[in-house]
Parts: structure tokens; sequence; C-alpha cells
């Protein structure tokens, strides 16, 4: 609910400060007092597009505040979250307006953009009128309003699932199709490529060790000749042997030679042990370095295809074998896909069953609720002295989505036999007012968490339609906030709250003011609404009775 609004230096107001209250508030005035610009200040903080120079002539900037209360869970506090802004049950909104034309918002003492405030806006307030594109002449929220009027919100809930799960189910059935379509066009390779890999069935590893062996074997064979030529020096036909002779050819003389051959015999002891040992590592030697020449060629052409192979399909060696299972993987896929496919689209086509009755009960709880519409409509449109006109709700095909295949738009003849047609194509500024005044209090319901403002909604209508205009109005505004700009004294008389907006001149500048009006002064401002400049006790009187009905 719009609490307050304070507007400084916007076109011809300099200051002024003004405290909504529940129920029907009504702002009257002469033309051209600035009713209007009321409702362009309060436009320009919620973001709406209006004039272009706002700013008061003679001022560096404009500025205009807003205050609302929020109601618990109310629609502008997931606004709020969403954009990351402080959420507190006062909602005070306030742009400005610099004379080079920028403009800068703030919400709760946060910056922020003009589509946030449009976004607030549309929680905040309803404007109707009869320039009004924003609220029911708009034909794309026609079937949002008839299904609230309806109470579709349970099967709209119904429906949105359904075509959410078919959503699901066709995404399925279309990655499962593009995936078996791109491994049908792949599956000569992949079916040779796993042949291949399962013939030479490549291991981790393998390639380093065939690399290892093969090196061995390469090394082996340039030093084997060597070594083997060593051992036959260090045998018994070289070194072994000569040591031998020598030991028994001082042996045989060391007793002898009273000692003096002791240590060398000795020291040749020792030598013959450490040559068996070299003799022995020799041979151990010469034994590892024997290979089959056929087994360096194995190796090496093994090799040579793991690592051709790898190439090929641009994996490491090492990974080989998990790329063949990834191959089989896919060609496994594929034997299954025609399976898979067939249960997808099965469970497609429930889905699509399922969205054809929701969307089907949808359509007849809207065909259903259309024709309830209609004849409440047509019942405002009797005391609105319109009841001569037509008002249908048309219900057309529209493309399948999530709520529903209906298109909706509300369609008006204003006389019997006259051409129907969109609201806003079909009735004159008068007959507009009332269609949308009738609708408005066929479609209200529960609006108390949004403020409603009807500019000159009653124009070109006075007597008894204009009383009936203002029931309706007061009617509406019972369990929640109404603003009414208005001409007609009738309406003027139900509202719970009175501004007059004034405008004057000093020292050559034009300024307009608002003021709040007691008891007697609402009775001489209805008094000149029904009598003009000269207020007269037949038109005070007048203005008494209007009030007392």
């Amino acid at each position: 609910m719009l609490r307050g609004l304070d507007i400084r230096d916007m076109l011809i107001i300099d200051r002024l400060e003004l405290a909504f209250q529940p129920g029907l508030n009504v702002l009257t005035g002469e033309t051209g007092a600035g009713k209007s610009i009321l409702l362009d200040a309060l436009g320009f903080v919620l973001g709406w597009r209006g004039r272009a120079e706002l700013v008061r002539q003679g001022a560096d900037q404009g500025e205009v505040v807003a205050e609302f209360d929020l109601s618990p869970g109310h629609a502008a506090r997931a606004v709020l979250e969403e954009a990351g802004l402080p959420v507190a049950d006062t909602l005070l909104l306030r742009r400005v307006n610099t004379v080079d034309g920028r403009k800068t918002a703030w919400v709760n003492d946060r910056r922020c953009s003009g589509e946030v405030l449009r976004a607030l806006s549309d929680t905040l307030v309803e404007l109707h009128g009869q320039h009004d594109d924003r609220g029911l002449l708009n034909p794309r929220g026609h079937r949002a309003l008839l299904d609230d009027f309806a109470g579709n919100a349970e099967a709209l809930t119904a429906t949105r699932a359904a075509w959410t799960a078919m959503g699901r189910a066709r995404r399925q059935v279309e990655a499962t199709q593009a995936a078996l379509d791109a491994v049908r066009a792949e599956e000569e390779f992949l079916r040779h490529a796993v042949r291949e890999l399962d013939d030479l069935d490549p291991q981790p590893g393998e390639e380093a060790d065939l690399d290892a062996r093969r090196r061995a074997m390469q090394g082996a064979e340039r030093i084997r000749d060597d070594v083997a030529r060593a051992l036959s020096l260090l045998g018994v036909e070289g070194a072994e042997g000569a040591m031998g002779d020598a030991l028994r050819w001082l042996e045989g003389v060391s007793d002898r030679a009273d000692g003096r051959l002791d240590a060398p015999l000795a020291a040749l002891g020792r030598a013959m042990v450490e040559l068996g040992e070299a003799e022995s590592g020799v041979a151990a030697c010469l034994d590892a370095l024997d290979f089959n020449p056929a087994e360096l060629e194995q190796a090496e052409e093994r090799l040579f295809a793991i690592r051709a192979l790898a190439r090929k399909h641009d994996v490491a060696p090492d990974d080989l074998s998990a790329f063949a299972d990834t191959l089989r993987d896919k060609l496994a896929a594929l034997d299954a896909g025609d399976a898979d496919l067939a249960s997808q689209q099965s469970d497609l086509r429930a889905a699509e069953a399922a969205y054809d009755e929701a969307a089907d009960a949808l359509s007849a709880r809207r065909a259903s609720a259309a024709a309830g519409l209609d004849r409440a409509v047509m019942a405002e449109l009797a005391p609105l002295k319109m009841e001569r006109a037509e008002f249908r709700t048309v219900i057309d095909a529209a493309d399948p989505g999530p709520e529903g295949r209906d298109g909706v738009a509300f369609s008006v003849a204003t006389n019997p036999g006259a051409p129907a047609g969109p609201l806003n194509k079909i009735a004159s500024g008068g007959e507009l007012s009332r269609f949308l005044l009738a609708l408005k209090v066929c479609l209200s319901g529960d609006d108390s968490r949004r403020t409603m403002i009807f500019d000159e909604i009653d124009r070109g209508v006075g007597g008894a339609t204009a009383d009936a205009v203002g029931r309706r109005l007061a009617q509406l505004a019972q369990n929640g906030q109404v603003l009414v700009v208005t001409h007609s004294p009738q309406v003027a008389a139900r509202g719970a709250h009175h501004w007059q907006v004034q405008k004057k001149i000093a020292d050559g500048i034009t300024l307009s003011s608002v003021l709040p009006l007691d008891a007697e002064a609402r009775v001489d401002e209805i008094a000149r609404m029904v009598a003009g400049d000269t207020i007269t006790e037949e038109a005070r009187a007048a203005a008494r009775a209007l009030l007392r009905a």
C-alpha cells in the first residue's frame, strides 16, 4: 500500500508531501491544476516511461520519494531478494532527475536500476485509464486474468508440471537419437578399431617394458663377445691355470725356502679365491647376455605396433587399453541404443498424453469460466448505462506452452449488431473507462496488496452512471487502497479521503499544490464540481446529499 509521496522540483511542483490512506483516495481539482502531474511523479519514481523533461524550471534537479507498506508474503519482497536489496516492512523508493536528463534511483537507500524499479512497480501499483497499456488493455495479460477469475492455480500447476515433464522426455529422446546417429556414422570405424585393439591387446606399462627389454638385448649384442673373451682368459686355459701352476711349483719348494715363500703362497691363495669369484660373476653376466635373436625381433615388432596404434588414435601408448574400453562402450550403447530409444519414445508419448490431458482440463475450465466472466461483466455494465453493449471472452487455439494452448482476449461490441473487437480498438473514451471498471470489479478478487490507480476513468459519464462508477470504486477499495483522479462529484463523494489539487501563480511562476480536505472543505469542493466557479447554497446542499448517499 502506498503510504506517502514526497515530490520536489518536478514540473510545476516545488515541494509536496502527501500521506495516503487505505480505502478510496480521491484527487480533484480544476482542469490543468496538475492532477496528472502527481501520476507522472509516481510513475517516475516507479521507473515508468513518461515525460522526457520533468525537472521544474529553474531547479538543478527533481526528486520523488515514495513509501510503501509491504505485508508479509508481498510479491515485492521476492523482487528485492532477487536483486540483493534490503527487505523490510517499509519500502522506500527514491529517484532523482537532473536538469541534463540523468536519472538515478535508490531502493531502501541502495542504488538500483530502472529495470528493478519497474519489476517492483508491477507488484506495487496497478494503473487503469483510457491510455493504459500496462493493465486490462494489454491482451497479453488477459489469459492470466481469466485464470485468476476461474481459480485455475491448481490446474495451471498441473499443466506446467506436465509441460516440464514432456520437455524433459523430449530432450532425452533427442539426445539419445543424436548420440545414436553420431555413433552409427562411425560404426564401421569403431568395429574395425576395437577388433584391431583386441588383436593387439596392449596393456598399461607394456610399452615401457618392451622398450627396456629391447634396449637391453641391443646392448647385450654389442658387449657379449668381449665378455666371452674375458671369461676365457680367466679360466683354466688362462689366468686360473697359470696361477694354479705357479702355486704348485712354489708349494713344492717352499719347505726349502726357509719360510720366505709363506707370504707369497698365502697371497696366491687369496688371489685364487678372488679370481674364482670374478670368473663366476663374468660367467653369470655372459649367461644373462645370452638371448634368442628372434626374441629381440618379436619385442621390436610389438613395440612398434603399439606405438603405431597410439599414433593412429592420438593417445598415449599406456592409454590404449582405456581407449579400447571407450570404443567398446560406444558399441555397446549402439547395440542397446535402439531398445533405450524405444523405451524413451514410449515415455515421451506418455508425457505428451499427460500434457494433453492437463491442457484439455485447463481449456475446459477456461471455457466455463469465460462464460461466467462474460455474464458477470454484462451484469456490471447495466448499472453503468451500457446494457446494450456486449462483452465476450474469446478463446482461440495458441501454440502449446507451460500454461496450456489457449489464447485469450477480451472483445467488446458497444451496440447490438456492431462488430466486436479488442477493448482499446472498439470502445470510445467514456465507454472504455466503464468497460475497464466493470472488468476490474469482476476480476479484482483479493487485490489488497497492490494500490489501484484510476486516472479519470469516469470521463464522459455523469449522473446515475457516475454514481455507479463511484460505488464500484468504493467497493474495490474496501479491502485495499484505490487512488482515483476524477472530475465527477458523484465519484468524489464516495471517497474515504479527499485531496484538492490547486494551481497558483506567484511572482510569475506557476506552482501546483495539493491540500487534504476536511468535512466542510469537501462540501465546498464537491459543490464546485457540481456548480462550477460560483458555489451556491443549492450546490452545497447537493454536495451534502451526495456525501450522505
